[in-house]
Order: C-alpha cells, then structure tokens, then sequence
C-alpha cells in the first residue's frame, strides 16, 4: 500500500484504490490535490495494476474545495492554486487504465469533477450532487467543457447557473452515471466493475483507454487544461455588490455554519 497522509493507493489482485480519507467531507484541500496527482500517477506506472477505483468512503467521496483555504486568497495566489486542483484532475483523466468512480454520499464542487473524471462510475441514488461554489463566486467555475460534455447543456446550465444540489437519483434516467444503486453496494459494485474491466487484455485495455481520451480531446476538451483553472482563479477574485452574498466574507466573520445558514436563506426562491 502506498500511503499518503490523507490519500492511499491499495493493490489487491490486479485492482489500484485510490482512497481519500481527510474527514469529514473529503474537502479538496492543496494536500489532498496533490496526494490524488501522486497516487493517480503510482497506479498509472505500476504494471501490476490494470484497473483503478477512486473512492471517498461509505459517507462522502468529496465536497468540493476547502473553502477555508481560500480565505485571503489573491489572484497572484488563486491562479497557481487553481491550476494545482486542475492537474490533480487531468492526473486522473490521464491514467492510461480504465477508472471507476465509487460514488457515496455527496460529490460537490470539485468533487463532481473528480468523479465525471473517471470512465466508468458507481453512485448511490440519495448521493447529493452540485456545484454549490457558484453560489459564493458565480456560475463560470469548472471544467466548463467536461460538464457540458459528461452532463449535457441542459444538466450543465441547470447546475452552473444556479447553484442546485440535486440527488443523483434523479438523474438515472440521463445515464449521466454508469449505474445507480444503493448506498451500501456502491463500494462493492465499483469493485466488480473494475475487476471485470481487468480481465481483459492489458495492452489492449490501454490502448482502448487512450484512443477514448483522444476522441473527448477532438471533441470536448480543447482547451480544458488552460480555461478551467483560469475560470477558477477569475472566479476567486469576484466584485460583490451590496445586496450580493459573499460566502468567503460571510464565514470568516459568522463561521461555517451561520455562513450556510445565511447562504441558503439568500438563495431561497419559493416556487409560485
């Protein structure tokens, strides 16, 4: 087992988990970024492993950024840092062997992103999924071409625009995800899927894996690397108005759970 402080990498037949555990939301903070880079590029060279999992935990696979790190933030700070979260993301998009996403609990922000990253994915129907941080810096964040390509525009402009957190079992009809199940069967699921995966020929697998990336580079992803971490950083550096509500201000004056409180209060709009 290769163990990082918060992120490990666990070889069991021809199968590589990568396993975040920095409780208790799995929050993306610049060390878990750069332990999912590292453990995603061990699996990645290792010959022993034909297949890879990348999972949360039975309660949450990740809730999006650390929000307390980016109190203070400037844009001579927020354009590394986004750039840092987006390798972390390419990382694993680029592991030349089939992924699974073993998806529980909630998967928000980049946490979402970690997750439409993997090839094959598992998810619980009550798991919570969104991009809530457009409600603290506004709806251009992310990886804008992997959300309308992975979602659709129609899911895509729902989520960016307004912030929602939906359950994904609303979506089993989009086959936005490759299958939908119970909360407690999700780790055990995306473990078959990966050792189905794995029977199959290990030459052939890789180069099935890089001619797929190929096609979603000619047809989606132009760009990717260099617009999402710049979408990032602009975001961090939004101008607020006075009746705007600023989550990062908020929480460092109220806290993080009046700062939610406060948050969800603004953004409530009673349907007619």
């Amino acid at each position: 087992m290769q163990v990082g402080e918060v992120v490990t990498l666990e070889v069991e037949g021809a199968v590589g988990t990568i396993r975040l555990d920095r409780p208790p939301m799995n929050a993306l903070s610049r060390l878990v970024q750069e332990e999912v880079r590292a453990a995603a590029e061990e699996a990645s060279a290792r010959a022993d492993v034909r297949a890879v999992v990348v999972y949360g935990g039975p309660k949450v696979f990740a809730a999006g950024a650390d929000v307390k790190e980016m109190a203070g933030w400037t844009y001579a700070d927020s354009l590394p840092a986004a750039e840092r979260l987006q390798s972390a993301f390419t990382a694993l998009a680029r592991v030349p062997k089939p992924t699974v996403a073993a998806i529980t609990g909630y998967a928000l922000g980049g946490g979402l992103e970690l997750a439409l990253m993997a090839d094959i994915s598992v998810v619980a129907r009550d798991t919570l999924i969104g991009m809530p941080a457009t409600r603290f810096l506004g709806p251009a964040l992310g990886s804008l071409q992997m959300f309308f390509h992975r979602l659709g525009p129609v899911l895509a402009r729902r989520l960016l625009l307004t912030g929602d957190t939906i359950q994904a079992g609303g979506l089993e009809h989009q086959s936005v995800f490759t299958e939908m199940t119970e909360d407690g069967h999700v780790a055990g699921r995306a473990d078959w899927w990966a050792r189905k995966i794995a029977k199959m020929p290990a030459d052939g697998i890789v180069i099935a894996k890089e001619a797929f990336r190929l096609v979603e580079q000619l047809q989606a992803y132009q760009g990717e690397e260099v617009l999402s971490y710049m979408v990032h950083a602009f975001g961090t550096n939004l101008q607020f108005d006075g009746d705007d509500f600023n989550f990062v201000k908020t929480r460092a004056e109220q806290g993080l759970k009046r700062a939610f409180e406060l948050r969800d209060a603004h953004f409530d709009v009673p349907e007619p």
